[in-house]
């Protein structure tokens, strides 16, 4: 791990995960329907926030499935 931390904003439409290690992060749903973040149901328009917590997190997995997903994570 960098001594300084680092800043990742992406637009996502495909499955995936924010790596295990990160500090901080924030996704909203931006899409016109329904996705899945850490297996719990985000509705278009609602957000989620994993604030720090003075430890890492472990990865952390989406689903866009039909819609689209602003993701913002701090490593």
């Amino acid at each position: 791990m960098d001594i300084l931390a680092s800043i990742t904003e992406v637009e996502q439409t495909e499955t995936g995960e924010i790596p295990v290690g990160f500090l901080y992060a924030s996704i909203k749903n931006v899409g016109d329907t329904p996705c899945i973040v850490n297996q719990v149901a985000l509705a278009p328009g609602e957000a989620k926030g994993y604030p720090f917590v003075g430890k890492p997190y472990k990865a952390l997995p989406y689903d866009p499935q039909d819609s689209k997903l602003r993701i913002l994570y701090v490593l």
